[in-house]
């Protein structure tokens, strides 16, 4: 029990550390890429960190068997390198005894990420989709705020207003629109509409017409930028239709879909991808245990050669294996592949590769000499 709780400590530690370091590079380049949607008006500063809060149990079952992988690796590697390990195999504690222990820790991690999974993660990937989807819908008028210039209208509209109430009444409005006007032998030029008005609202079509923005109180100037002539005109109302492209029509976000949902799918069409998803979900915690039974061979090492001399190429194993799961749910939701198969025939390739590296390992060692040969002993 004491070597369980001390080989368990090193390893939950190491797990927790690993994913916090993954954890932080996820998220920090997420709330860049976020961060510069909301300087380009396309979302609101305060939802950042909401959605961001709703994709981190994502995240986390995605790093986490990263991160136990590169735990184990850790770990077996500093047990190698400070010579721990031949003093726990002069003792009795047999690799195979180290591995089961692994394995154990692997177990309660997997139920961890299984409950992410299956539960946690869609969850919040369906709140994510509807916060971000909403801000999406939001129309420009919608992200104003005082005292700043915005390009509306594909930028054939600059809008200026000098307050901006809580119900997004504008006040001291400013406008600088470019409309086509008719020109001579019936071209089309390029001309310019000024508006000053005293306040403005916007009115939404229920039957999805449009946008408008209605101003109150102000005057319109009308011309062609080089001519002379300008139209004066004064108004008590007027208004104007914001063009939009809309937001096309989508489908649900498959991920964002509860499990029992992907288990007994509605529709003939999605039930490849369906399966896929549910599969994949499953996928995941068996992973976690998968790469445990790997990085107790890889981690061998010379100590010599440091503890992050195999580190490079069990970090390229382990993406090749995530790679082929990828592949296979790629396939199985087009319906080339069974889900079932696929997934099981990848998982056992990788299984039989450490099982593999475990029996080089022990006849290895059966091949050392018995006794140490200045005492005589033979190879």
């Amino acid at each position: 029990m004491i070597i369980f709780r001390y080989l368990s400590r090193e390893l939950l530690a190491n797990t927790f550390a690993v994913c916090t370091v993954l954890m932080l590079v996820l998220l920090s380049g997420r709330f860049v890429r976020y961060l510069g949607q909301a300087v380009a008006g396309n979302l609101e500063p305060g939802v950042i960190f909401a959605i961001l809060g709703y994709r981190i149990p994502d995240f986390i079952q995605m790093t986490l068997p990263l991160a136990f992988f590169l735990a184990v690796m850790l770990t077996f590697g500093r047990l190698y390198v400070e010579s721990e390990m031949s003093v726990l195999r002069s003792c009795g504690i047999s690799e195979r005894k180290l591995l089961s222990y692994t394995m154990l820790v692997g177990t309660a991690i997997a139920l961890l990420v299984a409950w992410l999974s299956f539960v946690v993660a869609p969850s919040g990937t369906a709140k994510y989709v509807e916060l971000y989807t909403a801000q999406q819908q939001k129309s420009e008028l919608d992200q104003l705020s005082a005292h700043r210039f915005y390009s509306l209208d594909k930028g054939n509209l600059t809008i200026y207003a000098g307050a901006v109430d809580e119900d997004q009444s504008l006040s001291e409005l400013f406008l600088a629109m470019f409309r086509p006007v008719s020109a001579d032998h019936g071209r089309q030029r390029e001309g310019l509409v000024l508006v000053r008005a005293a306040s403005g609202k916007q009115l939404r079509d229920s039957e999805g017409g449009g946008d408008y923005l209605v101003l109150e109180q102000g005057v319109r100037v009308e011309g062609r930028p080089g001519s002379p002539e300008f139209r004066l005109t004064y108004f008590d109302q007027y208004g104007t239709r914001l063009k939009s492209d809309g937001v096309a029509a989508r489908r649900p976000d498959i991920d964002a879909l509860a499990s029992s949902e992907l288990a007994s799918p509605t529709s003939p069409a999605l039930s490849d991808e369906y399966r896929a998803t549910w599969h994949w979900r499953l996928a995941l915690p068996i992973l976690v245990l998968v790469v445990g039974l790997l990085a107790v061979p890889l981690a061998r090492t010379d100590p010599r050669k440091g503890r992050f001399g195999r580190l490079l190429p069990a970090i390229i194993i382990y993406f090749v294996y995530l790679v082929a799961l990828n592949a296979v749910r790629g396939s199985a939701s087009s319906g080339a592949v069974s889900p079932l198969l696929g997934f099981v025939g990848v998982h056992s390739i990788f299984i039989g590769l450490a099982l593999l590296l475990l029996y080089v390992e022990k006849l290895q060692l059966s091949r050392l000499p018995k006794r140490p040969l200045w005492l005589g002993g033979g190879a």
